[in-house]
């Protein structure tokens, strides 16, 4: 008898054609959607430059290894004619040699006619009130309230010779090298030179006047691109080691790989603290990157468990950073944690808008109070600038959460009021909580 009802059961699961995923958005919703004020969570805005300079923040940071573009990434992705038309008034269907220079004449031509107005024209353009500009330092446009600051906070944990790192990959010796010209940048502008002989005396005279620093300047959290230059396997490191390794090699030498990284996974943890201890959100870049041969197995989100769960962390609100693609669904365990928080930002352009639809879907079905709106708009090309990726990313993230919200209203997890509400949280309110930003 059980083998026969069981047979009968296997049929008629066999039967059952599956769901098929939701793919079109109710249009009232979008349209309520697309007039939504948003809050970006994570993106890196240029700064307004004179004519024929070019923008020196990024010349701080590790310059992009060559890796083989998304399509979506690239620049002869059609979909940017769309972003033209929008915002510079394109008037072609190609991307012809005549027709981009062309364009690159309107943009010239409205850059210096809206002057240090344009970063804020382009986030009028985009619906966007509040963009966080992850950058080492913040320029002229990209003022308060309409641009807030998310400084990198990883260079501090390099003060020793690197020389060591990245003897496997070259990119990973990249990113070391831009740690070490921000670090220099840093102790520069606290007119400190050499560094000081103690880790005591670093926390104190480097490590604790930067991080204060920054939040008087504007910052409302910090970024860690840790993934690029280490694993996120930041263990619980004793005191009297980083103490240790520190003395050792502050005036010369190259840490063993072992004891380097003690040293730093006490930095991240002793910086996280102090994040919490000043209002500071922390950013931790999880999943894919922009590099050929980037880690993955090290970017996964949840090597960061004992720092999630570490007591002495608790008042430190972490935000994970494009939501640990290609882990994405799996992250929604992570947003249990009282401070824990994920954006949704990389992964506008890495995935089709079906397929974020479905991400945001399994994260507003868990706890929707911490799910944040990010474009991750940067610089691809002259012609593909942040503002035409901000656009791309930003028309991406409005239909894909449309399309998550219009199935769950179908499914009748939720109303057509509470649909309303979710997507206001996720664009907006869940960031102006987090960041107690003040926003009309």
């Amino acid at each position: 008898m059980r083998n026969y009802v069981s047979g009968l059961l296997l049929l008629a699961f066999l039967s059952t054609p599956p769901a098929k995923a939701q793919t079109k958005p109710d249009p009232a919703l979008l349209s309520e959607i697309n007039g939504i004020r948003a809050v970006d969570n994570h993106a890196h805005p240029l700064q307004v430059v004179k004519e024929g300079q070019t923008d020196t923040d990024e010349a701080f940071s590790a310059p992009p290894q060559p890796f083989d573009a998304p399509v979506r990434l690239r620049p002869d992705n059609p979909e940017y004619i769309s972003a033209w038309r929008e915002l510079y008034g394109y008037k072609y269907d190609d991307m012809s040699e005549a027709h981009l220079s062309e364009l690159a004449q309107s943009k010239q031509r409205l850059r210096r006619e809206r002057g240090e107005t344009y970063p804020a024209w382009v986030l009028d353009k985009l619906g966007i009130e509040v963009m966080l500009a992850n950058r080492v330092a913040m320029g002229r446009g990209l003022s308060s309230p309409r641009f807030r600051w998310t400084p990198f906070a990883d260079p501090l944990m390099y003060p020793l010779n690197n020389a060591g790192a990245g003897r496997g990959n070259p990119d990973d010796r990249k990113e070391y090298e831009g740690a070490e010209r921000i670090l220099k940048r840093y102790t520069s502008d606290l007119g400190l030179n050499p560094l000081p002989p103690t880790l005591d005396g670093y926390l104190a005279r480097v490590v604790n006047p930067t991080l204060e620093r920054q939040k008087r300047e504007g910052a409302v959290a910090l970024k860690f691109a840790t993934a690029y230059l280490r694993p996120l396997d930041f263990a619980d490191a004793p005191e009297g080691r980083a103490r240790d390794v520190y003395a050792r090699f502050v005036k010369g030498g190259v840490p063993p790989a072992a004891d380097y990284k003690a040293l730093q996974d006490f930095l991240f943890r002793y910086i996280a603290g102090e994040a919490g201890r000043l209002g500071l959100a922390v950013h931790i870049h999880v999943g894919a990157g922009a590099s050929g041969y980037f880690n993955q197995t090290g970017a996964n989100p949840f090597l960061l468990e004992p720092v999630l769960n570490d007591p002495g962390l608790r008042k430190t609100n972490f935000v994970l950073v494009h939501g640990g693609l290609p882990n994405a669904k799996e992250t929604r365990f992570l947003l249990y944690k009282p401070n824990v928080y994920a954006d949704f930002s990389g992964q506008t352009f890495l995935l089709s808008t079906r397929e974020l639809s479905e991400v945001l879907r399994s994260w507003l079905e868990f706890v929707p109070e911490k799910v944040l709106f990010g474009t991750d708009a940067f610089i691809i090309t002259p012609e593909v600038g942040w503002e035409e990726l901000g656009w791309l990313t930003n028309r991406t993230a409005r239909e894909a959460l449309a399309i998550a919200l219009t199935g769950m209203m179908q499914d009748r997890q939720i109303t057509r009021e509470r649909a309303s509400e979710l997507a206001r949280m996720v664009l907006r309110e869940n960031a102006v909580k987090l960041y107690a930003l003040q926003v009309k």
